[in-house]
């Protein structure tokens, strides 16, 4: 996270036009001004102006997607991604601790008016500070209401998650009773009733967004440490094989690595891969993302490859900010250099070796759907196109909203699963107008977020990821349909 001083100056940018409403997916919904970008960035400013994180701003930081749209079209350059990232960051501290007055940060803590755990809950003011950091003799700013701990069952959800998703071990173990059911039928039987939202919206979200059919054996998981190169050598790449993407989409992986191998790439996958980091650093937990983070340099160093590549871009997105997030930490120079070894699969590193593998024809026509934390975040909408487009004979359409959130956002649809459902059902409608048999994503929860909000409407379309399409082509299959 940013320091107060920087975070200051980046708030500042922003000039009140509202190019950033009409993008901003939950102002779409609600047309409220504090769920917009610019209501949220009026929030941080009184923040870190000494007012404490109360009920309502933590809500309306829980409410924004992150999906960065705001950031494409903003005419003055705001980097809201930082802005947001520090809310969410606040906002944790505060909920987790149901205290957010101020208390004597560290480096890198919280700024004035966000307590970290353990401060005085019942002081009722937050202290302001000024530029160089020593407080003022001043009076405290008068204090809002202050943030209250998330309820239980908001809790649970939340540890349960966290618990599970960013351990690929953890949730294949955890998603086999589902497998089970899937045989049975008994899935569908408890996705069409009301207990599971009962029990837990999360739960009741996690059970519509599963894939439809058998899941993966955990074998269709496993890959080789080393894929080797077709012909000539040209790069030794590392690849992340994710966590969601390793347990219910095994397959984009295999296709991932036969690819690389097919444009000359020596694939490293080292063994027993954890979470980037991801998941943590999208929901504010900055410590565990932090954790990730080291851990996946570490691997990565160890194994010597040139670049580090990742089909999934809510990965590839988090991992280009590792410098950001280890600011001020002893793997600080060791995170500096990650924007550019961390290459978008289809895009930015295939784009720019240069595809030599034949393709061959797929005769098909697709729609391909922009992931947020490629297009908006990493600002990749060429480069996937053109290699589609590359294919002979497929037909490559475009989304009446291709830039506007599915709704999928990392965890958002478990957390927040009202909303995702709307903009997941109007992100459908948009798929079912464009026409097309195939959707193309490059993420694996815009895939399941997708094909969910189909499912609920009867409909059914085939979703696929890029490296799947290049896959095919490559080897001369045919799209399945």
């Amino acid at each position: 996270m940013q320091d107060e001083n920087t975070l200051r100056e980046v708030a500042k940018d922003c000039v009140h036009c509202g190019f950033c409403l009409p993008v901003c997916p939950t102002y779409q919904l609600w047309a409220e001004e504090m769920d917009s970008p610019r209501g949220r960035i009026y929030l941080v400013s009184q923040i870190l102006d000494g007012a404490p994180v109360s009920d309502s701003a933590a809500e309306h930081f829980d409410r924004c997607l992150g999906c960065m749209a705001c950031m494409t079209a903003c005419p003055s350059g705001v980097q809201y991604d930082q802005l947001i990232e520090a809310a969410r960051v606040w906002t944790e501290e505060a909920r987790s601790s149901g205290s957010a007055v101020a208390a004597e940060p560290e480096a890198g803590a919280s700024p004035a008016g966000v307590a970290s755990p353990g401060g005085d809950a019942d002081a009722g003011v937050a202290e302001v500070r000024g530029a160089d950091g020593d407080r003022d003799a001043e009076p405290a700013v008068p204090s809002v209401p202050v943030a209250g701990r998330r309820a239980l069952r908001d809790r649970a959800a939340r540890a349960a998650i966290f618990a599970l998703f960013p351990y690929p071990r953890r949730l294949r173990a955890a998603v086999a009773p589902l497998r089970l059911a899937q045989r049975t039928g008994l899935d569908r039987r408890v996705a069409r009733s009301s207990l599971p939202g009962r029990v837990s919206p999360a739960l009741g979200a996690a059970l519509r967004l599963a894939p439809d059919g058998p899941l993966p054996a955990a074998a269709a998981s496993r890959l080789p440490s080393r894929v080797p190169a077709i012909g000539t050598r040209r790069a030794v790449v590392g690849m992340l094989t994710g966590c969601v993407q390793s347990v219910f989409f095994p397959q984009v992986n295999a296709s991932t690595a036969r690819v690389l191998a097919a444009e000359g790439c020596d694939v490293i996958i080292p063994r027993n891969q954890g979470c980037c980091g991801a998941l943590s650093s999208h929901s504010g937990r900055e410590a565990e993302a932090a954790a990730f983070a080291k851990q996946t340099i570490t691997m990565f160093e160890q194994a010597g490859v040139d670049a580090i590549v990742v089909n999934s871009a809510g990965c590839g997105s988090a991992m280009k900010e590792y410098e950001r997030l280890l600011g001020g930490t002893a793997h600080f120079d060791a995170g500096a250099g990650w924007a550019e070894r961390a290459a978008e699969m289809s895009a930015k590193f295939i784009a720019e070796i240069g595809p030599v593998a034949r393709r061959h024809p797929l005769p098909v026509t697709a729609a391909y759907h922009d992931a947020c934390h490629l297009a908006h975040a990493q600002r990749i909408t060429r480069q996937p196109r053109e290699l589609l487009r590359a294919i002979p004979e497929l037909n490559l359409v475009e989304l009446p909203d291709a830039g506007t959130c599915c709704g999928s956002a990392g965890v958002y649809n478990l957390l927040q699963p009202e909303a995702a459902s709307e903009l997941g059902d109007l992100k459908a409608e948009s798929v079912l107008k464009a026409g097309a048999p195939l959707l193309i994503s490059a993420n694996p929860g815009c895939s399941l977020q997708i094909a969910a909000a189909l499912a609920a409407r009867g409909e059914h379309i085939a979703v696929a990821h890029t490296a799947e399409i290049l896959d095919m082509s490559i080897r001369g299959l045919p799209v399945r349909l």
